[in-house]
């Protein structure tokens, strides 16, 4: 199976990806009138996140590379 993104697709995905970040960073929980506190549930998802596109993207390399050393 061959994986070949172009360059909008690639965007596309960034784009994508941002949105699904871009929430984390900002404030999880709005405040409330009441006398309790407030917790965030970011809880370190974001590193998740990036852990996870770090990782897709070396694959990605790996398998081009191994089908560019195939030919």
């Amino acid at each position: 199976m061959k994986l070949k993104l172009s360059t909008a697709q690639l965007i596309a995905c960034c784009l994508v990806m941002l949105f699904f970040v871009l929430p984390a960073i900002t404030h999880a929980q709005p405040g409330f009138g009441d006398d309790t506190d407030d917790v965030p549930v970011d809880g370190g998802l974001s590193l998740l996140v990036a852990a996870g596109v770090g990782y897709g993207i070396r694959k990605i390399k790996d398998s081009r590379q191994a089908n560019k050393t195939a030919l």
